[in-house]
């Protein structure tokens, strides 16, 4: 019908987040309509003070129950490929044919502390695997505690995922590998990783986009799929957003109004500051730079119900400023502007009024968002010119008022802004002209 690198208007692509709490599909005709969408639901996290821990298999088996439901939704596409993000920082050990040896440790444990402290004496400054949160001090603490003495590799929740589609083995994207202390810069793994631990248990580095190989046979036939299926390097969680969105030019900004708030800019050079939480990822041609905060909806619904934010915010006045200064956050420490993991929250006075209680942290945030674009601005990367709002808080318009304030540059709402939708357009890179996959 066609041969690889064109597309007709019946080929389609499949892109697929997880996240902590679930994941979601979309698939995309050649044409960039959206055909189907679906999400399910994952098994909470098991958390234990520092402690969040996931089951790979519960991720597997709900990634076997999403996959064929799209499918069934799109008769008479054929489907070419598969890409998938995963939530960065989240690592687990597996065997030489993905077999998980260790539960996965997600994105926000932070008990790798005696690792962390050790990477802070050798790593470089400029590297992302700092903090007890990188996926390198997770899997130094894997290595310690849970390690068999036989072969095993870490894999990031997105190259697990990719490696039990495809049955390919030993892959990452660099996107993933960076808090793993891979150097996108150089383009390798660090000398001084040798150190710390076997390099052969690192996975092969490929950039996002790139086809890593075909989809199981088996899992072809018994998905009634009689074509070959292309599975693509994916990447993380926040950049499969920030792809959704369209961004490519240096200066463009993105918040994430998630669970966390993640604030990144496109810039002509990376930079790196572990000092303030600040990384730097490829993209397109030039680079993602920020970083992301433990503030953000996670606390909003610690204290409220999304029918309670809902009923509450017609009642915000974000042109009477509260005067309350919080620091909200759910537990001590913070990534990003601030990079201290024993900066404490602080909720209080908490006034009677719930609008008011609200408006404050909504308030706080902004303030939190206005203090990173500085930061990433004083470390040499482009004052933003506009801010393009993804997740879930985009859409309240009095905390949108808030920040306009705050930032004092234009606001907008992504028009796509789903990390899935953004995974989905990573599986079509491949098969894009040459000169469409990087503006």
């Amino acid at each position: 019908m066609q041969i690889d690198g064109m597309t007709d208007e019946f080929d389609s692509f499949l892109g697929i987040d997880f996240g902590t709490s679930g994941c979601r599909g979309v698939v995309l005709a050649a044409n960039g309509q959206v055909l189907v969408e679906q999400a399910l639901s994952l098994p909470a996290s098991e958390r234990d003070g520092v402690r969040a821990e996931q089951d790979p298999l519960a991720w597997w088996n709900t990634l076997q129950t999403l996959i064929p439901a799209l499918l069934q939704d799109t008769p008479g596409y054929r489907l070419r490929a598969i890409a998938l993000d995963g939530t960065s920082g989240t690592v687990l050990l597996a065997d030489q044919q993905g077999k998980p040896l260790s539960r996965a440790l997600m994105y926000d444990d932070r008990r790798a502390i005696e690792e962390a402290d050790t990477l802070a004496k050798l790593a470089p400054a400029n590297s992302a695997a700092h903090g007890a949160g990188s996926g390198l001090s997770k899997l130094l603490w894997l290595q310690t505690h849970q390690a068999p003495a036989l072969p095993w590799r870490v894999h990031s929740q997105a190259d697990w995922l990719n490696s039990q589609l495809s049955g390919e083995y030993g892959i990452g994207d660099s996107n993933n590998a960076l808090k793993l202390g891979y150097d996108p810069v150089q383009g390798r793994w660090p000398d001084w990783l040798a150190e710390l631990l076997p390099m052969q248990v690192l996975p092969r580095v490929v950039e996002p986009g790139t086809p890593i190989g075909q989809l199981r046979p088996e899992l072809a036939r018994q998905w009634g799929l009689e074509h070959a299926v292309t599975i693509i390097a994916g990447t993380t969680d926040s950049t499969a957003a920030v792809i959704a969105t369209g961004a490519t030019q240096s200066g463009q900004a993105i918040t994430s109004l998630g669970s966390t708030l993640v604030m990144k800019v496109i810039s002509e050079q990376a930079i790196f500051a572990p000092e303030y939480g600040v990384y730097s990822q490829p993209y397109r041609g030039r680079w993602l730079v920020g970083g992301g905060s433990n503030t953000g909806g996670a606390v909003l619904r610690h204290y409220f119900s999304d029918a309670e934010l809902t009923a509450l915010t017609p009642q915000l006045r974000p042109d009477r400023p509260t005067g309350l200064n919080y620091m909200p956050l759910l537990r001590a420490g913070e990534r990003f502007p601030i990079n201290d993991p024993e900066l404490a929250p602080c909720l209080t006075p908490r006034p009677e009024e719930d609008a008011r209680f609200l408006q404050g942290m909504l308030e706080a945030m902004a303030r939190i968002e206005a203090q990173a674009y500085q930061r990433l601005t004083e470390l040499g990367a482009p004052s933003p010119r506009e801010v393009l709002s993804i997740g879930g808080g985009a859409k309240n318009p009095a905390w949108t008022r808030i920040r306009q304030q705050r930032l004092g540059i234009p606001i907008r709402l992504a028009e796509q802004q789903q990390a899935a939708y953004g995974a989905a357009v990573l599986a079509q890179w491949y098969y894009l002209p040459h000169d469409l996959q990087c503006d």
